[in-house]
């Protein structure tokens, strides 16, 4: 085998950023970062295996979106899946203020589970209770506008993983 530039770089890749979209899974209730969220994302490819990590604290011109806990958020992957997989990575959101039957914001942080629910697109499920053992009130599942909590500014969603590029 030859060591090639083109060989180098799928097995030393380089990371750069990428710009995720946010929707939801139905198209409507459409959320917004606005124009004062802070978005960091990263990706990096090794032959057919896509490397991302993703950190999002919203602003105060954040828009959650609306719906009834049935119309789940959705990013934008970096690139196209080679498959559909219930499980692409891990993650914490967090939320900045105290929500009701807390007596301070610390322990609202609640670990995820990431899923490519399209071979475009992440949604994020609840894995698990907050880290001071204390019940979500509102119940486990993907996320959206209402769940687990209501959103705020300052709130934030940290995810990272890898998947096999499509084709």
């Amino acid at each position: 085998m030859k060591l090639t530039a083109g060989r180098m770089l799928s097995i030393s890749p380089v990371w750069t950023d990428w710009t995720p979209v946010w929707t939801t899974s139905s198209g409507a209730n459409t959320p917004s970062f606005g124009s004062n969220s802070t978005i960091t994302a990263r990706w990096a490819q090794s032959a057919t295996t896509i490397f991302w990590r993703l950190d999002i604290v919203f602003g105060s011109t954040a828009n959650f979106g609306g719906g009834s806990g049935s119309d789940n958020w959705r990013i934008s992957a970096p690139a196209p899946a080679a498959a559909v997989i219930g499980e692409c990575g891990y993650g914490e959101i967090q939320k900045a203020a105290a929500p009701g039957g807390y007596t301070n914001s610390a322990g609202t942080r609640q670990p995820l589970r990431i899923r490519l629910t399209t071979t475009t697109t992440f949604e994020f499920e609840m894995s698990g209770g907050n880290i001071n053992a204390v019940s979500t009130a509102t119940g486990a599942g993907l996320i959206d506008a209402v769940t687990p909590w209501a959103w705020d500014s300052g709130a934030a969603l940290r995810a990272w993983g890898q998947y096999e590029a499509a084709a």
